[in-house]
């Protein structure tokens, strides 16, 4: 192992906690694990969260809050409820942001859906007979169109998915990334219920 190690700056772990919303100490190993690469610490930031908040996915989530959005114009309108373990992390600030997010993301992206489980079977089933019409005059073998259909409805997912989409203030990031680095952040876990979309004159 080199004896060799990259001087990090306050200055430096105060603008990654700026970016990430990470702890501290956190940000600071993150940056020597890099070599003082911020665009690299922040990704291994971005991987140790979503590991962390893997573990917690089988926990009971019973707290949170239910955020409303209303459009401007007066003709959108959400509600979204994000779940977390306890009420104390719950009435954080950053938790209530992510709500107030989610609610403004809903309303822009149409989600149809949480998860991918949550798409109506006949949803999925109406897709695929699209994408395998599509591609059914392709000269192309079967196995090669098989992985194109796939690769048609991993992209209807993106776009209609609430987790799946990347997310409307940084189309670098999805969704379900920001829930899962806030569930690395608190150490709990943290997931959307539900929501419910509202415009004037739809269905």
């Amino acid at each position: 192992m080199s004896s060799k190690t990259t001087t990090i700056s306050a200055k430096q772990v105060a603008e990654l906690r700026a970016k990430t919303g990470a702890g501290m100490m956190d940000c600071k190993k993150a940056l020597e694990e890099a070599g003082g690469d911020m665009a690299k610490a922040e990704e291994l930031l971005r991987v140790k969260y979503a590991s962390r908040a893997e573990k917690r996915a089988d926990r009971a989530a019973a707290e949170g809050v239910i955020e409303v959005y209303l459009h401007f114009n007066g003709r959108v309108a959400t509600l979204v409820e994000l779940n977390s373990e306890t009420d104390f992390v719950a009435n954080t600030a950053e938790f209530k942001q992510l709500a107030k997010d989610l609610a403004l993301h809903i309303a822009s992206a149409r989600p149809i859906a949480v998860k991918i489980e949550d798409v109506p079977a006949d949803v999925v089933e109406r897709e695929r007979r699209v994408y395998t019409a599509q591609v059914a005059e392709e000269q192309k073998p079967e196995a090669v169109k098989a992985k194109i259909v796939e690769g048609k409805l991993r992209k209807f997912y993106q776009e209609h998915v609430l987790l799946e989409q990347p997310f409307v203030k940084d189309d670098t990031v999805t969704v379900g990334e920001l829930v899962k680095a806030l569930a690395g952040k608190t150490g709990e876990k943290v997931e959307v219920r539900r929501f419910a979309r509202f415009e004037l004159g739809g269905n």
